[in-house]
């Protein structure tokens, strides 16, 4: 299912594109003429306009910023501004920039301008202008460049190409000037700010020096607050105190270190004492020499030939009495490491003592001392507080005085100068033309597209359903004559088949047999399209009568070729009999009856009795009777007939009549009570409208190659056959085919 929704489309598609494709065949005239048009009209007027020559001069252009960073702080990276450009654009042709180019004596515009307008006297804002009209700044895509295009036309005695160049340059140059000058000014007033600020700040750090020197007399604020033994040494109390407290901090972490020590030292048994204080106290100079000697008697006691000798021989003996008295010194001497950390532990309890009541003297004589010399270290706040303003200030009118004279980054650099042109910028004869071929297909369609917008005439086969409500019979072809002189094989013919068999079976009963043809409005084909189909009708060897009933403007006698003198109107005035006023066709089985005269006072002949016996007596005597009739819209007779006879079709030329007219006409005949068949498209021109060549293109297509076979054979036969090598004869008809 989806798939066939999707086919679906395509063809609508389809349909939509040949509808416009048709469009613009069929108004091809109206898309020519108007693309002729056109481009002769730009072509011509290109030609007549003045030539313009334009020079270019090619900028780069950046920030203000120093090739060197300051001396303080860091140089400032330039942002992003997505206004900068175009402010440089306003710049440029701006009056400070443009006026030096036109007072300039080297270019004098003054006798430039006055030769190109011919007027002597030309004031400088005329000028700048006139002159900001000819000048065109745009800046190159991604990029800081601007390309700035002075643009000259060519009159008289005036060298366009070498003045456009020198303009170019000119401003090019008074533009970087004035942005250095600039870029100068700004720095050498920012400079002068400073140094005047500098000095009102240094008048205030006098009065504050004053000041602060006179409430350090009057109050007695001490240049040093306190002096201990060399070890401190400050001139504000919060510095002692800061001092003090670091010092308790050591000694009260000495203090827990050594009393931990002892106290771990005086818990060990008698046999771990010596082991422990060894380990924990670093060896004095008396340990180091009496702990190897008694290592030493240990090791003689314990070795072999001691054990041999005994405990009483002297030399054992000797031993012994040395280890114990080695023992005792060693012990002793323990004992004074352990005595002297307990005095240190001791010494440390009061010096951390000691500490604490300084800090909290000092402490009160900070109290003191702040609320006493209160006022001279505020005004001693504001003076150091006035004097970093000045060293700021004093530090950036150095930085803005060193960068001043630091070389700077180009921030203009003309790196193209303009040169003289080689080829005129305008008129531009391709572009012009190119523009004009586009200009003129855009409005030749678009044109075309409206007429057609406009045209409210029958144009499709859906037209004709959609605004009547009735079917389409039958399209005929442009440029049909007469069937009787065409031949039943003609190319047209098939039209007229398809016509009658659409009629035969629209018929509701094999008892209708009498028609007219009715259209809207004069010159529709109606009378060709009856003729022509009582031919066909003929030709099936049905035994058929056309009758000219168009009183008004009968045609029928001259498409057959015969007199109109005597006919139906002297019929039903009972001048003749109906056998006098048929005549006979060269197609024995299509008689025709004229019109005849029409007096002025049988107008309304058509309404008569007469006309109703007529109708019944040859419908009896014919298969098939077709009248002609005028245009419905005009007068009462088309009306008259389509209610007398059995049927009758609408006939509607295509592209001539809006389509109200077709409705009126069809509801015409349906209020007089007529049996309106369907409708019948006329003067398709098939070839040109690929809509229509689905209903008659092929059969047309076929016939066409039937003569041309034809014509052949006939020509085959009279000069020989191609197969023997000879001329076939009519090759012409098969070139006219294939082109």
């Amino acid at each position: 299912m989806q798939s066939s929704g999707n086919t679906k489309k395509a063809q609508d598609a389809k349909l939509h594109f040949l509808d416009y494709w048709r469009i613009i065949r069929i108004r091809k005239t109206v898309i020519l003429a108007v693309f002729l048009l056109v481009v002769l009209t730009t072509t011509i007027v290109t030609f007549f306009l003045t030539e313009w020559y334009a020079s270019t001069v090619r900028i780069a252009i950046e920030k203000d910023t120093s090739d060197i960073a300051p001396l303080i702080g860091f140089q400032q990276t330039a942002q992003y501004d997505p206004y900068w450009i175009q402010t440089q654009f306003e710049k440029i042709q701006s009056r400070s920039v443009l006026h030096p180019v036109i007072v300039d004596p080297d270019l004098n515009l003054q006798k430039l301008w006055a030769e190109l307008h011919n007027q002597s006297s030309w004031t400088t804002n005329q000028i700048y202008l006139k002159l900001k009209e000819w000048i065109n700044v745009k800046q190159g895509r991604n990029t800081s460049i601007i390309e700035i295009t002075v643009s000259i036309p060519q009159k008289g005695k005036v060298k366009a190409k070498e003045e456009a160049a020198k303009i170019a340059n000119k401003i090019a140059q008074v533009y970087k000037q004035q942005r250095v000058d600039n870029q100068l000014e700004l720095s050498n007033a920012g400079i002068r700010a400073l140094e005047e600020q500098e000095k009102a700040q240094e008048d205030k750090i006098i009065a504050a020096q004053a000041e602060v020197d006179r409430l350090k007399g009057e109050l007695g604020v001490p240049d040093i607050s306190l002096a201990d033994s060399g070890t401190f040494t400050s001139t504000t109390g919060p510095q002692i105190i800061a001092k003090l407290d670091a010092a308790k901090t050591d000694a009260e972490i000495t203090l827990i270190q050594h009393r931990a020590l002892y106290e771990s030292l005086t818990a060990l048994k008698k046999e771990d004492f010596r082991k422990g204080v060894l380990n924990s106290i670093p060896r004095n100079q008396r340990l180091s020499v009496l702990i190897p000697r008694y290592d030493k008697v240990i090791r003689d006691l314990n070795s072999g030939g001691g054990a041999a000798l005994g405990p009483e021989h002297p030399s054992m003996a000797g031993l012994e009495k040395e280890k114990e008295i080695l023992e005792n010194q060693i012990q002793e001497e323990l004992e004074g490491v352990m005595i002297a950390l307990k005095q240190s532990v001791d010494k440390n309890q009061m010096v951390v003592a000691s500490l604490e009541s300084r800090i909290e003297e000092a402490k009160e004589k900070e109290a003191e001392n702040t609320e006493n010399f209160r006022p001279y270290f505020t005004a001693k706040r504001k003076l150091e507080s006035l004097q970093r303003f000045l060293d700021a200030i004093r530090n950036r009118r150095l930085q803005e005085t060193v960068d001043s004279r630091l070389p700077k980054t180009s921030i203009v650099e003309i790196y193209d100068p303009a040169e003289p042109a080689i080829n005129k910028a305008s008129p531009n004869l391709v572009l012009n033309v190119a523009l004009g071929v586009l200009i003129g297909l855009v409005v030749g369609v678009g044109l075309a597209f409206f007429i057609e917008y406009l045209d409210t005439s029958v144009k499709t086969i859906d037209d004709v359903e959609q605004a009547l409500g009735s079917p389409v019979l039958g399209v005929i072809p442009q440029n049909v004559s007469s069937l009787l002189e065409e031949g039943p094989d003609s190319p047209h013919a098939e039209a007229y088949r398809v016509l009658r068999t659409n009629v035969l079976f629209s018929r509701k009963s094999d008892d209708i047999t009498t028609m007219t043809v009715v259209s809207g409005g004069a010159g529709e084909g109606k009378s060709t399209t009856i003729f022509n189909l009582a031919t066909i009708f003929a030709q099936n060897n049905n035994k058929v009568l056309v009758v000219d009933s168009d009183l008004r403007r009968p045609s029928l006698h001259k498409i057959i070729g015969v007199s109109n003198a005597n006919g139906l109107t002297n019929y039903l005035m009972n001048d003749v009999r109906l056998d006098e006023v048929i005549q006979t066709t060269k197609l024995s089985t299509l008689d025709f009856l004229p019109s005849g005269k029409l007096p002025s006072s049988s107008l309304g002949i058509l309404n008569s009795p007469q006309m109703k016996t007529f109708v019944k007596d040859v419908k009896s005597r014919y298969d098939f009777v077709f009248f002609d009739s005028p245009p419905i819209m005009g007068v009462s007779d088309a009306s008259i007939l389509a209610s007398e006879v059995d049927m009758a079709l609408l006939v509607i030329q295509y592209r001539k009549y809006p389509q109200a007219m077709t409705v009126r006409a069809k509801q015409m005949v349906e209020k007089v009570g007529g049996n309106l068949l369907g409708v019948v498209l006329n003067n398709i021109n098939i070839s040109q409208d690929s809509y229509y060549y689905y209903y008659s293109g092929y059969y047309y297509d076929y016939y066409e190659k039937s003569n041309i076979a034809k014509e052949d054979k006939k020509e085959n036969d009279k000069n020989g056959d191609p197969k023997t090598g000879k001329t076939t004869g009519r090759p012409e008809l098969v070139l006219k085919k294939k082109y």
